[in-house]
């Protein structure tokens, strides 16, 4: 075990940040300036650029381009450290993080903590669906789907069996949210458009793109209009859209659906994307044992108003880790908590107490989702009203793009997606189309794995337990 104490003077105020995503590197650089001493500890290497991973599963950017390594983005801000490795312990007495990378456990103080581990793909009670529906959150997710969707054309055009090449070209996203809508819609694209003409036994264009959800509309929380036109939208480009229809089991040939009449039935598909819900880290539930806090139903923390754990105002949970009112799950929530909380312990370092903190305020910026080439859908709050802009289609889809450009971290990953998104979207060429075999089966081989070894450490203790209790008679 090793103990990282980044602090160059007892008087330094330490800082560590659970995570690098929006909240946690967002808080690391509003704090590039202050006296302090910050420790970014997070399970991947890489800074994750979450809105834009259907581009990656369907061979519109790279990983790399929506993916820069967290080091290379702070390593000019010298009061911060980055430390690899995945937090499973929080001592809020001991004002300690424990984290693990394989065999080494690190153990690191702090003064003030951020927690923004962000979220995990929830199956709602049913895990055991993951083995065939990759969910939408990391890289290695969509580098899975993508070696899925373009396999099971591959396995299509070897196929002379017309019901087998029906399941393979039959593609089934669950979740009607801004994933799952941008991802049937880029399937379908990419059907029609890019790999038409490729194959010489079929025809991608016949691919079947079914969007399923149990809500009653698509994009939900966009109101009725811009859900209609979402709606409208994907049936033009060919995607089934079923509402109303509850996944109710689901393997490796297909899903059985549950319909709102109570009509149970199924569909024949090798390939499938889940996008239907989140849960938050479950470091939610380490500090919940530790501080008796309250978790909403998906895990997540609810904070204080200063999004601080109530009797513990040096610990900050931002991002979609925190339950906070009228604050949705999105880059911008993150972003503006996590530089609140950062302004906070600036505060706290000129003398402000937590009693003096101002309430957290989100400001919404708005919301917007693409549903495929020059279509989009868009919400913006019109400033002093209650009533919000509303607009589809080409404008709304150069907004996105825009947007997105913006919040990209780096200036040749701006360049790149650019010249990238030019040739996808002005031709029917994808440069990011290379699968391979690791990326389809080494999440399910890793934790075939890690089941394996957990039996084995299992038989080792109980193999120790009989040998004490023989000794012992």
């Amino acid at each position: 075990m090793t103990t990282s104490d980044t602090s160059t003077s007892p008087a330094r105020h330490r800082v560590v940040i659970i995570g690098s995503g929006f909240g946690g590197l967002f808080a690391a650089q509003r704090l590039k300036r202050a006296d302090v001493d910050i420790t970014l500890i997070a399970r991947t290497t890489h800074h994750l650029f979450q809105p834009m991973l259907y581009q990656v599963a369907t061979g519109i950017v790279s990983e790399g381009e929506i993916a820069p390594a967290t080091r290379i983005i702070l390593r000019k801000q010298r009061n911060a450290t980055v430390l690899l490795g995945d937090v499973f312990e929080i001592d809020v007495n001991a004002q300690t993080v424990t984290s693990r990378l394989l065999e080494r456990v690190t153990v690191t103080p702090y003064d003030s903590l951020i927690i923004a581990a962000g979220a995990d793909q929830s199956y709602f009670g049913n895990d055991q669906f993951a083995e065939y529906a990759p969910g939408m959150k990391t890289i290695d997710h969509a580098l899975e789907l993508r070696g899925r969707i373009l396999g099971a054309f591959e396995q299509a055009e070897l196929s002379d069996d017309p019901a087998e090449r029906e399941k393979l070209l039959t593609f089934v996203v669950i979740g009607a949210g801004a994933t799952g809508v941008e991802m049937a819609g880029q399937i379908a694209e990419m059907a029609d458009r890019t790999l038409k003409g490729s194959f010489r036994h079929i025809d991608p264009t016949e691919a079947r793109v079914i969007l399923l959800d149990a809500a009653p509309a698509v994009l939900a929380p966009y109101g009725p209009k811009l859900s209609a036109k979402a709606k409208q939208r994907l049936e033009k480009l060919g995607v089934e859209v079923q509402l109303n229809a509850m996944v109710t089991d689901l393997d490796y040939d297909g899903i059985e659906v549950k319909d709102s009449d109570g009509t149970v039935r199924r569909i024949e598909a090798q390939c499938k994307v889940w996008s239907a819900g989140v849960q938050a880290s479950s470091l939610g539930s380490v500090l919940a044992e530790q501080t008796g806090v309250e978790l909403d139903r998906a895990g997540r923390v609810k904070v204080g108003p200063d999004l601080t754990v109530p009797g513990n105002p040096n610990v900050f949970v931002v991002g979609d880790m925190m339950a906070v009112d009228d604050v949705p799950g999105v880059a911008q929530g993150a972003i503006q908590g996590g530089r609140y909380a950062a302004d906070a312990i600036k505060a706290g370092l000129r003398g402000q107490t937590p009693e003096q903190r101002k309430p957290f305020s989100y400001f919404d910026k708005g919301s917007m989702a693409t549903i495929s080439r020059y279509s989009a859908v868009m919400q913006v709050p019109l400033p002093f009203t209650k009533k919000k802009f509303e607009t589809e289609g080409y404008f709304a889809w150069l907004g996105w793009l825009a947007l997105h450009l913006v919040y990209l971290v780096g200036f040749r990953n701006r360049l790149n997606t650019f010249i990238n998104w030019f040739f996808a979207f002005t031709t029917r060429g994808r440069t990011q189309l290379a699968v391979t075999e690791q990326q389809v089966y080494a999440r399910t081989a890793m934790g075939a794995l890690s089941a394996l070894e957990r039996r084995e450490a299992e038989e080792i203790q109980e193999k120790l337990a009989r040998a004490q209790r023989t000794r012992g008679a």
